[in-house]
């Protein structure tokens, strides 16, 4: 079992180092394409579209076949987007290629670990993975950051194999290399996870049936009482968490006079109170305590306000760490108490699809409506001003709604071994 956890976490550290070097590298490519500001949240947006068109497709996949032989294919389909840059394809629709393979990858990532780990160990497993895909966060955004930076890709460009003519000829070219050869060591850690044993029932293949089975899914997991804050919290996190580090790198640029390759590693900073959160929640916050976090939320709602009166590069990195801090301390409990949850009411993959569908069609809409304030012209500082009462309003009726559910009736007393 244990093998097997760190396996996956090796897995899920590769796989996720390479999807964040790879955003700050086709970001760099749309910059040196000259496309117009608006144009980069879209960027994003093309990732996790297929998080949402594919939500009711992907659970089952995940369910039907072992979960480290989905995780596989999905690598192998990440790939196959990089390549097509080469070829030269808009970045927006090879990312949008790379974004599919996520999509498969997810909830093989996520349901695995209720297979290999019983309830009470989730939220630690889930201390790990986020700390980990936040550690993989953090070097992804300063290798993304230092691949385009005139020395790194100049030394690659350098590289000269005797006899073989690459044809690599600039240093998007040369970044794409590296995060391709990044994919291919998680591809390896796919093949060397553990068959967990565990067989759902045969999966329907009719589309119609499927999407009125996940629709069935979805209904539920809403319903249910603890499934719905669980829910509701994360599908917040995911969007503002997409949204801010856009907002940072043009916060970098704007306030902090700071280039985009020294701007990533203000996302970088983000990155390490958000790990820094997590290890402790993972530490300190047992899952029948999980929904005790959410006044941090709105918390991180308010002092997201704050960056609009920062102009100095020592202020802004201790209160991105904290922003980060605030927002992995309550996300990693949410998050395991949800796949508990999910886990009971229905499989894994399943749950974790519905999930997926909740937090990318939110990263989508804030995205969509970033892209158009960013469009409008409207003043950076607005932006984050809405953004920040948007984040602390949600957390506070979310909270309220929790209160009023536990005066009906204790739905802590869901939380457990028993209810599996």
């Amino acid at each position: 079992m244990n093998r097997g956890f760190y396996t996956i976490m090796a897995a899920q550290f590769f796989s996720s180092l390479a999807d964040n070097a790879l955003f700050f590298v086709a970001v760099d490519l749309l910059v040196s394409m000259k496309s117009p500001a608006w144009i980069t949240p879209l960027l994003k947006l093309s990732f996790v579209l297929f998080y949402v068109l594919l939500a009711a497709f992907v659970g089952a996949f995940a369910d039907a076949l072992p979960k480290g032989k989905v995780m596989f294919i999905a690598n192998m389909v990440k790939i196959f987007g990089c390549a097509l840059v080469f070829f030269h394809v808009h970045p927006l629709l090879a990312y949008a290629v790379v974004g599919f393979g996520a999509a498969v990858y997810s909830p093989a990532k996520y349901g695995i670990l209720t297979e290999l780990l019983p309830p009470e160990k989730l939220v630690a497993a889930n201390g790990w993975i986020e700390g980990l895909t936040v550690t993989s966060i953090i070097l992804g955004t300063v290798m993304g950051g230092a691949l385009v930076s005139g020395h790194v890709s100049d030394m690659l460009l350098s590289i000269d194999i005797p006899l073989i003519d690459t044809g690599i000829t600039n240093k998007t070219e040369a970044a794409l290399c590296v995060v391709v050869g990044i994919y291919a060591l998680a591809t390896l850690a796919n093949l060397k996870i553990p068959d967990t044993g565990c067989v759902y029932p045969h999966q329907e293949r009719n589309p119609i049936k499927l999407i009125t089975d996940f629709a069935n899914c979805y209904s539920i997991l809403w319903k249910d009482k603890l499934g719905q804050i669980t829910l509701a919290v994360t599908t917040l996190f995911w969007g503002a968490g997409a949204t801010l580090q856009l907002i940072v790198l043009e916060w970098a640029k704007q306030s902090l006079n700071m280039p985009f390759d020294k701007a990533t590693s203000l996302v970088g900073v983000v990155a390490i109170g958000v790990a820094a959160g997590a290890v402790l929640s993972a530490r300190f916050i047992p899952l029948r305590k999980s929904l005790t976090v959410i006044p941090l939320g709105i918390a991180m709602g308010v002092i997201v306000m704050m960056m609009t009166q920062v102009h100095s590069v020592w202020i802004a990195y201790p209160l991105l760490i904290l922003i980060g801090a605030l927002s992995g301390f309550f996300v990693v409990p949410m998050n395991a108490l949800l796949q508990h949850r999910g886990h009971v009411l229905m499989s894994a993959g399943h749950s974790i699809a519905v999930q997926n569908f909740n937090e990318n069609l939110s990263i989508l809409t804030m995205l969509a409506v970033y892209s158009i304030m960013i469009r409008l012209h409207l003043p950076l500082n607005i932006i984050i001003t809405l953004f920040g009462l948007f984040v602390a309003g949600t957390m506070y009726m979310i909270m309220r709604k929790h209160k009023l559910n536990q005066a009906e009736h204790d739905n802590l007393s869901l939380i457990g071994e028993q209810k599996h």
